[in-house]
């Protein structure tokens, strides 16, 4: 299916940004649910304009796992809430959350995944030097002997092209 923009006419004259993307999280466990092998699963989160899904390990009394973040146009609309977006992007990958960023709000020009680079001094060659505002990316971080190190995938969006299929690291060694 096309990526459509939900945030400029015609479709945000019949319905706002909230009402379409409010199920995203739980179509994504819905799909996630056919694929996550034993003991994982997920589960949805819409709360205070946050658009999540979580995965958990129920062998380590639901540990969490990995994160899908669906940027909401609250996320982008002032440098504070950029900030709590990065510091909370930037504190799941330091504990070794898998974290999938979807951003397709097309009415801001900041790339938060950008940002949260910046903020954890880290880059993406596929970044570009000037980054798309919509865009799919997960990030991890690894140990290799004594590096830390981060895994990238990114993928600049574009409306009328379909989303892509995005890793989501369980383990350090397993990924869906």
């Amino acid at each position: 299916m096309p990526l459509r923009d939900h945030f400029r006419s015609p479709l945000d004259d019949v319905h706002s940004w909230d009402e379409l993307h409010g199920m995203w999280p739980a179509m994504i466990v819905r799909a996630l649910a056919e694929i996550l092998p034993e003991p994982y699963f997920a589960a949805p989160g819409v709360h205070l304009g946050v658009y999540e899904v979580r995965v958990y390990d129920s062998r380590r009394k639901r540990r969490l796992v990995a994160a899908i973040e669906i940027v909401s146009p609250s996320n982008k609309d002032r440098p504070e809430n950029r900030g709590t977006f990065q510091s909370k992007i930037a504190a799941l990958l330091e504990h070794g959350i898998c974290v999938s960023i979807v951003d397709v709000v097309s009415t801001s020009d900041f790339n938060l995944y950008a940002e949260l680079l910046n903020f954890v001094e880290s880059g993406d060659p596929a970044l570009g030097e000037h980054p798309t505002p919509i865009y799919a990316a997960t990030a991890r971080m690894r140990q290799e002997g004594h590096r830390r190190l981060m895994d990238n995938w990114y993928h600049p969006l574009a409306i009328g092209q379909a989303l892509p299929t995005l890793p989501v690291w369980l383990t350090p060694t397993v990924a869906i």
